[in-house]
C-alpha cells in the first residue's frame, strides 16, 4: 500500500522520550504535525510515552496504538525516528509486520523511511533478514556455551530433587518397598534404588574395614 496514493489518509503520531530530565516530546510532535499537514494527512490521535526507556517490554501509549491499529482506527503511523519506536531489532520487525498485516503504513520522518512504498518494503525485508541473522548468532552462541560447559563436566538441565538417604534407609528397614519409598519421598524409582544400594555398599565396606 503506497501511502502517497491514499485519499484522506488518517495518521497516528507516536513520540517517546526516555526521561523527564529536560526532555519533552514537543519537538518530535511539532515536526510530525508539520509533515502530516504537508501531505494533507488527518491526524486521528497522538500517542506519547513519557519517561519510558525504549528497552521496556511494555509501553502504555505504544500498546494502545497497536490495539487501535488492529481496529483500523488509522491508515498510517508516523514517528520522528525509528529508534523512538523499536526497543530491539526483533521488536521492530515483529511490530512492523503486525502493522503491515493490519493494512497500516509506517513512516519514520528523520530516517526517510516509508514502508508503504516499494523501497520501504525492501527495507522491511532487509530488517527481517537481519533479525533472522541475529537469532541464528544467538543460537550458535548458546550451543557453543553448552558444549563448553559439557566439556568441563558441568551437568546441564534441571537439578534433581536431593534424596535424604537416611530416610530411604529408615523406610526400607521398616519394610517399605523401593516403589513405596519413591512415591513417599517424591523421587524416581531408579534414584531411590541407587540411593539404597549406595548406602548398603558403604555399610558393607565399613563393616569390612575398607571405609
Amino acid at each position: 500500500m503506497a501511502t502517497d496514493t491514499l485519499h484522506s489518509l488518517r495518521a497516528a503520531l507516536y513520540a517517546r522520550v526516555s526521561t523527564h530530565n529536560g526532555q519533552n516530546p514537543d519537538m518530535q510532535l511539532a515536526e510530525l504535525r508539520q509533515y502530516a499537514a504537508c501531505r494533507s494527512w488527518t491526524i486521528t490521535q497522538e500517542y506519547v510515552d513519557l519517561g519510558i526507556s525504549g528497552s521496556k517490554d511494555s509501553r502504555p501509549a505504544l500498546n494502545q496504538l497497536m490495539a487501535d491499529a488492529h481496529r483500523r482506527k488509522f491508515d498510517a503511523v508516523l514517528v520522528w525516528k525509528i529508534d523512538r519506536w523499536g526497543r530491539s531489532l526483533k521488536h521492530l520487525v515483529t511490530s512492523l509486520a503486525d502493522l503491515d498485516a493490519y493494512g497500516v503504513a509506517f513512516v519514520s520522518l528523520r530516517d526517510n523511511l516509508d514502508l508503504g512504498t516499494p523501497s520501504g518494503r525492501l527495507m522491511m525485508q532487509l530488517l527481517g533478514a537481519m533479525a533472522e541473522f541475529e537469532r541464528n548468532l544467538i543460537q550458535e552462541r548458546v550451543k557453543a556455551g553448552l558444549a563448553h560447559a559439557r566439556a568441563k563436566g558441568v551437568k546441564l538441565g534441571r537439578p534433581g530433587r536431593q534424596l535424604d538417604v537416611s530416610q530411604v534407609h529408615a523406610l526400607h528397614s521398616a519394610g517399605a518397598s523401593i516403589r513405596q519409598i519413591a512415591a513417599q519421598l517424591g523421587s524416581s524409582f531408579g534414584s531411590t534404588r541407587r540411593a539404597l544400594c549406595n548406602r548398603e555398599q558403604a555399610a558393607s565396606r565399613q563393616a569390612a574395614g575398607l571405609a
